[in-house]
């Protein structure tokens, strides 16, 4: 199955749309957290049903790990306006609630360009294909062999590095436009940013993700460039910015978590 499979939802009645979990997706401590995001976010986008409309903002909190196996989204249009429409969902497993988002979606607004960062420059990504980036353990998350990631920002994991900075071009190696859900993904996808400050592993599940998006999407097919970046750990917290970029110097995306670091040595 593709990634559209893996993500869809379909209508249940009164706001709520019904998915799965699937195979495939999974990390140290249960599926990636953007793939999860995903299929929220596909609800939300048929609450919108505005095609004009695209996503703007999106932020998710991870109340507890899913199982895979068939999910629920609850869907609210909070406001809807001329222009712009916030959304709220809650995702649920089998009565539990596993995680609740607000979004908003927008038709473009008139206005001035201001300050638009520059890409980093870098060798320009190769031939899309699995697995080229330097991951720490012999047998990498499922999700990574859906993905195309190649190197270029910071030292590897877990040898006690200076620098709280990874990233490299990424991509799904499904040749497809580029969506809210895709990017969602791919902002979460790369080993976590304090990892090549640490001297050993440490699972780091998200606590809250939040993605602007700062084009209309989709956008075509291809590579980002994605670079993350970790600022603070503290009381087994990360904080980890990032940005992705599209390979002509467009700033797509930029995001923002908060994660747990689980058995870092004090």
């Amino acid at each position: 199955m593709g990634f559209d499979d893996d993500t869809a939802v379909r209508p249940a009645g009164d706001g709520t749309y019904e998915g799965e979990i699937v195979d495939g997706w999974a990390t140290p401590r249960g599926p990636l957290g953007g793939y999860v995001m995903a299929i929220v976010i596909r609800a939300m986008e048929l609450a919108v049903a505005d095609p004009e409309r695209t996503a703007r903002s999106a932020t998710m909190h991870f109340l507890r790990v899913p199982e895979l196996g068939p999910v629920s989204v609850r869907t609210t249009v909070e406001r809807a306006g001329r222009s712009l429409t916030s959304v709220s969902a809650r995702l649920e497993q089998g009565g539990k609630l596993l995680g609740i988002a607000i979004g908003a979606w927008s038709k473009p607004w008139r206005g001035a360009t201001l300050g638009e960062p520059a890409m980093p420059e870098v060798e320009s990504p190769s031939e899309r294909g699995p697995l080229a980036a330097d991951f720490p353990r012999d047998q990498p998350p499922a999700f990574i062999q859906k993905l195309s990631m190649q190197h270029r920002f910071g030292d590897p994991p877990f040898t006690e590095s200076d620098s709280g900075e990874v990233g490299g071009w990424l991509g799904l190696l499904e040749p497809r436009p580029i969506d809210a859900a895709a990017i969602i993904v791919l902002a979460d996808a790369w080993f976590p940013a304090p990892w090549p400050r640490l001297a050993e592993l440490a699972p780091a599940p998200t606590i809250d993700l939040t993605v602007h998006f700062r084009v209309p999407l989709p956008v075509p097919d291809g590579l980002l460039l994605g670079k993350f970046r970790n600022r603070l750990v503290r009381d087994g917290f990360f904080d980890e910015d990032g940005e992705l970029w599209a390979e002509d110097g467009t700033l797509v995306a930029q995001s923002r978590q908060l994660g747990l670091l689980i058995g870092l040595p004090g």
